[in-house]
């Protein structure tokens, strides 16, 4: 009965809000007509997405499987197809869709443009590390130019999970564990990927993804339970997601995993309450791969049929893969099980996504061969690839100032699979780059500098090839390269040793228990410091590693990620000083994989503690609370002074302002960039609160002996948080202000909040 009631009220909410939007727009008259003239099939068909199934450029296949979905294609029954690239594809399945099907509704075609479709630019979480807003805009507004020159007009991404795991794999996909910084670059990447004006034949839809709490699985294990509060919903999870859409994302993708034990593709609280009705959503959700089906082994839905009804009353639009609303969906609504006018507003969305793209208008707008030659990997993308890439970089360590070396008159030796590998550098996610297309760390310094430089690999990472489908055979077991390697490092000035991650340990499905160098890459790097101390560590890799031996005994070491297509030069630049590394980092760095999850804005408990000599305290006996490189660190080659913190007054109520002012002076040798991050702690609410929270940035660059004032305006909306009434709004009380180089910030200046 409740049921029946609650889909009579949605029939009638949704009718009245048809009624008036198509009074008033175009767009809604075109697709009120087109509905008009659609069957209960062919509506259905809009819903129903297909991997790419064939060559769409040769013969028709004879295998039944992919005969029937060709068949599909032709009656209409297909909205959207995925993996299909290259013009030339694209350009054979519409001219099936617009020309053999009784209505023409063109296709959508999607592909996971992650960080780069054909030119590779970093990892996401790399990117992030940059803090550099209009830079990471620019790199999805590089990979929209060249997936929409291959004929695509939809991706994937951005990920705009927030996560506090480096087991999981696929932290390397998103922004890191803060919530503020994951909404600044959620929004930037949306409008990278779809300009101001998304009929251009440049500009994609975007996807905000996983929603939600995908980043928040048990044990870190990918496609596991997320167990989360209402509280961390709201305040952690949900914010970037309402900055993509305020951005104006038109798709949002579901994701795998249960929330308040029902799976996310099924949740009407997601789909239904939150985000087309709270927040006003109006373009469309689309399943993740076939996480339909997967309600069944979820223990949730019975059977594909059950699945089918469950995810669209739920209000998924968009079925990837599973095939299930192409086969279930029409028995469903003759049984009364699934309202007509409910398969009427997911085609209306979709629809509604194909006419913003100016699908309608020219459905080829994308096809232009000369315009794909032109694009794809042209120079000027490289340069912006590379750009991104120095700007990744995070220096973690340098004492005694090893870097940045000479070029010229030194003895290098380089040491690593890693260091000569081209394929490793281009991350998991690589679009439809080409393997083995980057520039190595070899190369880059060869290309660079005039150094005597030897090569010896020490010890294979891996066997054979890697691929997306695999997991990397690492080597544990030979070490005959580990004599050439160390005879060679005994006679260098200095030691470049490139170790880490192979670039398909990280990423979907890549979940690890140990945090550690992978393979025989520590054992190689002692073993190389018994020799030679004076070693540069360059790591490539998807997510936090324990570097805690590293950090203890190694002079030099630089965070460099899966940096894409210019990897090579990237660092070769960082390394001679042609660049002075800026980035930072937007993940905590553990000291062990036994602390993880670990993030700077933890809460207190009522027992606090920092040292591990502490018995009945939080803390551990074996370690310190605190990460080894806490979220917001990152080096340079020369140094910023801060100045005391100034607040312009101690009191401010919901209506007024109140600045915080700080001088940075450059008191180095180099001319360097710093992110400047301000942190706001709420000392008491009516919930607890965390030690503080990241509430604005700002990125300078000042020569050397230059002096820069920067102010940060804060307002009642640095202060609003999803509080126990469950609304948003401030609560009165004392506030702390803190403004540094990362999230350790210590020194602080107060004010209190009134009416």
């Amino acid at each position: 009965m409740k049921s029946t009631i609650l889909k009579l009220i949605l029939s009638v909410f949704i009718a009245f809000n048809f009624s008036c939007d198509s009074n008033h727009s175009d767009k809604e008259v075109f697709i009120d007509d087109l509905l008009s003239k659609m069957t209960l099939d062919e509506k259905i068909g809009q819903m129903n997405q297909y991997n790419g199934f064939w060559d769409a450029t040769g013969p028709l296949p004879n295998a039944g499987y992919e005969k029937n979905r060709y068949d599909d294609l032709r009656n209409g029954m297909v909205g959207s197809m995925l993996n299909v690239i290259g013009v030339e594809n694209v350009y054979a399945l519409q001219k099936i869709a617009v020309e053999e099907t009784r209505l023409g509704i063109p296709l959508i075609f999607g592909f996971d443009v992650i960080h780069g479709y054909k030119t590779i630019s970093p990892i996401p979480l790399g990117e992030s590390a940059s803090w550099d807003i209009k830079a990471i805009e620019k790199s999805a507004r590089v990979a929209a130019e060249e997936a929409a020159a291959a004929g695509l007009n939809w991706t994937f991404a951005p990920m705009v999970d927030i996560y506090r795991d480096a087991r999981w794999g696929r932290v390397m996909e998103g922004a890191g564990e803060d919530t503020y910084l994951g909404s600044v670059i959620a929004a930037a990447r949306v409008k990278g990927f779809q300009g101001s004006d998304l009929s251009d034949f440049s500009t994609i839809a975007a996807c905000a993804k996983h929603f939600a709490a995908y980043g928040f699985p048990e044990a870190g294990r990918d496609y596991n339970t997320a167990d989360i509060n209402k509280y961390t919903l709201y305040n952690n999870v949900f914010p970037p997601f309402k900055a993509a859409l305020d951005a104006g994302v038109k798709t949002f993708m579901n994701s795998f995993n249960t929330l308040n034990e029902i799976p996310a593709t099924g949740s009407k609280f997601l789909q239904r309450e939150i985000l087309k009705g709270k927040w006003g959503f109006d373009g469309f959700v689309v399943s993740d791969w076939g996480s339909i089906g997967e309600m069944i082994p979820h223990g949730y839905a019975e059977d594909g049929n059950h699945a089918a009804e469950l995810a669209i009353n739920a209000g998924s639009d968009m079925d990837m893969e599973s095939s299930l609303y192409v086969t279930e969906l029409q028995s469903l609504v003759k049984e009364g099980k699934v309202e007509e006018i409910l398969i009427d507003d997911a085609a209306r969305r979709i629809l509604g996504v194909k006419y913003d793209l100016g699908l309608f208008e020219n459905p080829f707008k994308y096809c232009d061969k000369e315009r794909e030659k032109n694009v794809i990997g042209s120079k000027e993308n490289q340069l912006a690839a590379l750009d991104m890439a120095k700007k990744s970089i995070v220096l973690l360590k340098n004492n005694n100032q090893l870097l940045p070396l000479k070029k010229k008159g030194q003895k290098i030796t380089l040491i690593g699979h890693l260091a000569n590998d081209n394929n490793s550098p281009l991350g998991n996610w690589r679009g439809a780059a080409d393997s083995n297309t980057a520039v190595t760390v070899l190369e880059g310094l060869e290309a660079y500098g005039e150094n005597s430089i030897t090569y010896s690999k020490g010890v294979d990472l891996y066997y054979g090839e890697t691929n997306f489908h695999s997991r990397v055979n690492l080597n544990h077991t030979d070490k005959t390269g580990f004599k050439e390697a160390k005879i060679a490092a005994k006679f260098a000035d200095v030691v470049v040793m490139v170790l880490g991650e192979e670039g398909f340990q990280s990423g979907e499905g890549r979940s690890r228990t140990e945090l550690g160098l992978p393979g025989l890459q520590q054992e190689l790097l002692e073993e190389i410091y018994k020799v030679n101390k004076n070693i540069v560590l360059v790591l490539m890799n998807g997510r936090p590693l324990n570097l805690t031996w590293a950090d203890k005994n190694i002079p030099t070491i630089l965070e460099t990620w899966h940096l894409g297509s210019q990897s090579g030069n990237a660092i070769a630049e960082v390394i001679y000083g042609n660049y002075n590394p800026s980035g930072k980092l937007t993940m905590s760095f553990p000291r062990n994989v036994g602390q993880s999850p670990i993030y700077y804005n933890y809460k207190k408990t009522g027992r606090p503690g920092a040292s591990s000599a502490e018995v009945t305290t939080s803390t551990y006996a074996d370690v310190e609370n605190s990460p080894l490189y806490p979220f917001g660190y990152g080096l340079s080659y020369t140094n910023f002074d801060y100045s005391e913190l100034k607040l312009s007054g101690d009191k401010m109520n919901r209506k007024n302002m109140i600045s915080a002012s700080i001088n940075i002076t450059n008191s180095g040798d180099f001319k360097g960039k710093e992110v400047v991050q301000m942190y706001i702690r709420d000392h008491s609410g009516s919930l607890a609160r965390p030690v503080k929270e990241l509430k604005g940035f700002e990125l300078i660059e000042l020569n050397p002996g230059e002096t820069k004032e920067v102010v940060f305006q804060i307002d009642n909306s640095s202060l609003t948080y999803f509080t126990v009434n469950d609304k948003w709004e401030s609560e009165i009380g004392k506030f702390s202000v803190y403004i540094g180089s990362n999230s350790d910030v210590q020194k602080n200046k107060s004010f209190n909040l009134t009416n």
